[in-house]
């Protein structure tokens, strides 16, 4: 029985893009840390995951905190912001995410990550990308061997990189997504009631016509693309000024 969770990481880990009714984001980590409560009756929770982050930044930001509120179940998932840098090195983001793992592990903690999606069926012209995910995900295999981590290997299966499971930025998942996330780690926990029912995929979805693609990928280059380009050559970030969500360990509520 787990009494404390924490949970570390960037913009998905802090619930981007599932809204939770009252003007902030639920994510997959408040859906598992909800199953957890619910399969043995309670679960102190912390989320310190900040949008925008490099895995070397909340390895500096976030690692030591986490550590400092003791947790028994933590998560760790990072990589995906170093991706779209133009300075990303896999093994160097393998090593900053193994040095959370080993750390938190020793101090006790069971700790779980995942693999990234292939990005090129959710986001067109991301397929150049493509190779620099499977070579994170390919060192993140190997890192996670070596620590004692759990793995859940997302990437290995295709429904994760199914579009109707993100949100319209193509960088995020939606409410569905972040459900079924939030199932398969618990499924990987050996919580009771889940099974692996979250690897099947979707029915198949209505062809399109080529106008139809082209103008929702103009409309995602001007709405989200862009902008995005625009505050990174700014030397901005969607994290700046923003503090984590839940950085005090709360009682889950179960109701």
């Amino acid at each position: 029985m787990w009494q404390r969770y924490v949970a570390i990481g960037d913009s998905t880990t802090e619930g981007l893009d599932d809204p939770d009714g009252v003007g902030g984001y639920r994510g997959w980590a408040d859906r598992f840390a909800l199953a957890v409560a619910r399969a043995q009756g309670g679960l102190e929770y912390a989320n310190l995951a900040i949008r925008g982050r490099i895995t070397a930044l909340i390895r500096a930001e976030q690692l030591q905190p986490a550590l400092d509120l003791a947790p028994d179940l933590a998560t760790v998932v990072a990589g995906m912001n170093d991706v779209l840098r133009p300075s990303f090195d896999a093994d160097q983001v393998a090593g900053d995410v193994a040095a959370m793992q080993q750390a938190l592990v020793e101090q006790g903690a069971t700790v779980l990550t995942f693999t990234m999606p292939d990005p090129a069926p959710v986001m067109p012209l991301a397929r150049p990308l493509r190779g620099r995910m499977l070579a994170l995900n390919e060192a993140l295999r190997a890192a996670t061997a070596r620590t004692g981590a759990t793995l859940l290997d997302l990437g290995a299966h295709p429904v994760s990189s199914d579009p109707r499971l993100w949100s319209d930025d193509r960088l995020h998942a939606n409410s569905a997504g972040h459900e079924r996330i939030a199932a398969a780690l618990a499924y990987t926990a050996g919580l009771p009631g889940f099974d692996d029912s979250w690897t099947r995929p979707l029915p198949p979805a209505p062809l399109r016509r080529r106008g139809e693609v082209f103008g929702a990928e103009l409309a995602w280059t001007r709405r989200h693309l862009l902008p995005w380009l625009v505050r990174h050559l700014r030397g901005r970030s969607s994290g700046d000024d923003r503090v984590a969500k839940r950085p005090v360990p709360l009682p889950v509520p179960l109701d």
